[in-house]
């Protein structure tokens, strides 16, 4: 009998055991976080992911329960420097361990150098998935080289006129105080 397995509710250790295997081209609409990156832009746009769980046996201890993920985007991001937009491509490829609850993946987290998750029969691969890909992304996305001329100047030079061409108002005020002195 073949177990299936489902992404927004996975036993992973049943699918651990069972070396299983999920993969989805989803699309980026139905990853609300994600979309609120992309400021609603792209939901048509693929997410391709896959998820394989392993048994690895360790000495003297019950076997280690991991999970390998893979997955790839392009989104639609906002340029920092143009402010035009930016397709940007983010790829991940991570493996977990996971561990019988908080306080052991606290102790073990220091010492490992994977990542450490608590084993779950209803585990949420989807936002797993949205967490990592949410990483991924660059702090300030741009262009390596935008399509437009960017305008570096730190100041308008319309704005400088008019500011200069109105009076000062404090001056405005001693004028007023000189008048009634007087």
């Amino acid at each position: 009998m073949k177990t299936e397995f489902v992404a927004r509710r996975l036993d992973v250790k049943a699918f651990a055991q069972a070396a299983g295997q999920l993969a989805a081209q989803d699309t980026l609409g139905k990853y609300g976080r994600l979309m609120q990156e992309t400021q609603g832009l792209g939901a048509d746009l693929p997410l391709n992911w896959t998820a394989t769980g392993e048994l690895r046996p360790t000495l003297g201890e019950p076997d280690q329960v991991w999970l390998h993920l893979q997955a790839e985007a392009t989104l639609p991001l906002t340029c920092q420097r143009c402010l035009g937009p930016v397709d940007v491509h983010v790829s991940v490829d991570r493996t977990f361990r996971f561990v019988a609850d908080e306080e052991t993946a606290a102790a073990q987290d220091d010492e490992s150098e994977e990542d450490l998750l608590v084993l779950s029969h209803d585990f949420d691969l989807h936002a797993l998935i949205e967490d990592e890909v949410l990483m991924e992304l660059p702090h300030l996305p741009r262009h390596e080289v935008c399509p437009v001329d960017v305008k570096l100047a730190v100041a308008d030079e319309a704005f400088e006129a008019e500011t200069e061409a109105k009076p000062n108002p404090f001056a405005i005020l001693a004028k007023l105080k000189g008048d009634k002195a007087s």
